[in-house]
């Protein structure tokens, strides 16, 4: 039975502390009745409280940790179908397999590769999530996972068929907390008894999404806590269906069968297949894609496709306005402003750094927006460059007065030489991948 917001605010602490991100706990309590926020958001609710919205108050898609410590991957705990409804929670994490195949040194070089899987873009970090390890056709099963765990910064997935191998493959890392991958219909009683003793989630799969209930739900009953759907990628089409008929059911209808966050295995004959398939999974609803690829030039633009759907689509993705120091500055650098649009500000400060020449980069508050958005929505001008430049005190920093603006504003250069200190107005390139040049052949 449905619980009521008012009756979940009745067994909140009812000081509106926002400590959930939320300005009040009738807001809380609203957001929880509407299975858009889960009762463990709420630092202060009591066990008590918690013991009796427990069942009530959960998320229609359960919440599931891969890995143990400050290394784990947690996904799942989705709320909408579509990001503008809200946001989406937590980002599809990419796995690269391991095959069997490999010795045990190209295991272990592949594991590496893994680790040093890490990017920055636009001020965050991006890396890769996961290592899946295939055992089936392995000799020794437990040695095999072993060395990886011991190896790997990321999470484990155990992957294979057969159960006795799966079984001892988790019980030499079982304090890893890793995935074992897959179950299904003739496995699932002997690996859910094994997941369930290690405390390790579970992946399980089946032909249709009827079995698929009823392979998790024999999960659930053998006591494993988290469970994972698995889908494969043969038929795209399908796959794709099924992942978005799951969340519909888990979301629109409570359908806790299907409540689970969801795994999808891509096999494709070419690297680039690979990247385009696990890039449209993780766009429609998969958790996890799991792929054998690990070159940067196939992780990151799936890494960025993730960044770019799991941003909050009500909050401006921006940077302090400030002025910013790239590399060492001093009283002769260049000078240049953009805005406080992250992609923006981040595109220009990598270039500027790739440039090798020290410069001061002032960043103007334009609400989140980027120069020809900001310029068109009357959120830069100017007067307004004017002023940030002097709250900002750039120049205190420089002796001299030159100033270089982005090449999408050059309506604004009079007005900063009539009005401003500035005498001597530049005008940059239009795009910050020709900052490089344009710094090392203009600026003296």
């Amino acid at each position: 039975m449905a619980i009521t917001g008012m009756q979940i605010y009745k067994l909140l602490p009812k000081t509106n502390c926002k400590d959930c991100g939320l300005p009040t706990c009738m807001a809380f309590a609203m957001q929880i009745a509407a299975k858009q926020k889960a009762l463990s958001d709420c630092p202060h609710v009591s066990d008590e409280a918690q013991s009796e919205l427990s069942d009530a108050s959960a998320p229609p898609m359960k919440l599931i940790k891969i890995g143990a410590g400050d290394a784990a991957f947690q996904c799942g705990q989705e709320t909408v179908m579509f990001r503008h409804e809200e946001k989406f929670h937590n980002g599809t994490g990419v796995a690269v397999r391991i095959p069997a195949s490999l010795s045990d040194a190209e295991c272990l070089a592949k594991v590496e590769a893994i680790n040093n899987s890490v990017f920055q873009r636009v001020g965050e970090e991006l890396k890769t999530a996961l290592v899946a390890v295939e055992v089936d056709g392995c000799s020794d099963p437990a040695g095999r996972a072993k060395a990886v765990a011991d190896k790997s910064k990321v999470p484990l997935i155990l992957m294979g068929k057969e159960a006795d191998r799966l079984k001892a493959a988790l019980d030499a890392v079982k304090d890893q907390k890793p995935l074992v991958f897959k179950a299904d219909a003739g496995t699932v009683d002997v690996l859910a008894e094994a997941c369930a003793a290690a405390k390790a989630p579970l992946a399980v799969s089946a032909g249709s999404l009827d079995e698929l209930a009823e392979v998790a739900g024999k999960a659930k009953n053998k006591g494993v806590e988290e469970i994972v759907l698995a889908f494969g990628s043969e038929n795209v089409g399908e796959t794709l269906r099924n992942l978005t008929v799951a969340r519909r059911a888990a979301l629109k209808k409570t359908f806790r069968a299907l409540g689970y966050p969801a795994l999808v295995d891509i096999q494709a004959d070419t690297p680039e297949l690979a990247v385009v398939l696990a890039s449209s999974f993780a766009a429609k609803y998969a958790s996890i894609v799991v792929m054998d690829v690990v070159e940067p030039w196939a992780i990151l633009p799936i890494l960025t496709t993730v960044q770019n759907i799991y941003t909050d689509p009500q909050v401006p993705n921006t940077v302090e306005a400030k002025l910013y120091e790239v590399g060492s500055p001093n009283e002769n650098s260049p000078v240049m402003f953009t805005t406080n649009f992250s992609l923006t500000y981040f595109s220009v400060e990598g270039e500027v750094e790739r440039s090798k020449i020290p410069s001061y980069i002032c960043v103007v508050e334009t609400e989140g927006l980027g120069v020809l958005n900001a310029y068109a929505g009357d959120k830069i001008s100017a007067e307004k460059v004017i002023e940030t430049l002097k709250t900002q005190g750039v120049a205190d920093k420089v002796k001299h007065r030159k100033l270089i603006i982005p090449g999408l504003l050059p309506i604004f250069r009079a007005e900063l030489e009539d009005d401003s200190e500035w005498k001597e107005v530049i005008i940059g390139p239009e795009t910050a991948s020709k900052i490089p040049a344009f710094l090392n052949e203009v600026w003296k």
